[in-house]
């Protein structure tokens, strides 16, 4: 995956019915560009399908987690591009502190948070991180 798919990814997890001519704009590429990488994209199965989201209380999560990491340097900025080209990156915060990025990731089964951790602690500029996963969640009642 390039940047152009990154941030194709990006601006769908956003909106997935966005059109094509508005991803091309957003994007500085042509239509046929963008349909083709679209294409390329489901093929290999990095896009499974465009799909409704479900607020959090109505979805089963699988997996979800928050990963604390330690950027190397002035990478913040390029780490933060890739973390949100995964599909599995929720959230993602920058934070003061011990962490200078703080990602809620959410992933279907133990193997696939697995390989989304390995994915993450490849990134060049990522030094460290430490991962919580999240158990039982709990709301407060709106009032």
């Amino acid at each position: 995956m390039d940047d152009l798919d990154q941030q194709l990814i990006r601006l769908l997890r956003g909106n997935a019915r966005l059109p094509i001519s508005s991803l091309s704009a957003a994007t500085g590429t042509s239509r046929a560009t963008v349909r083709a990488r679209i294409d390329r994209l489901l093929r290999s199965n990095i896009i499974s399908g465009f799909t409704i989201q479900l607020g959090s209380q109505t979805r089963d999560a699988g997996v979800r987690a928050l990963v604390m990491i330690e950027v190397r340097g002035r990478l913040a900025d390029q780490v933060s591009d890739r973390l949100l080209g995964l599909p599995e990156v929720r959230t993602l915060h920058s934070t003061n502190g011990r962490w200078d990025l703080v990602v809620e990731i959410e992933a279907l089964d133990l193997a696939a948070f697995d390989q989304v951790l390995r994915e993450i602690r490849l990134i060049d500029g990522v030094e460290l991180t430490e991962t919580s996963i999240m158990l039982a969640s709990r709301r407060r009642p709106v009032s």
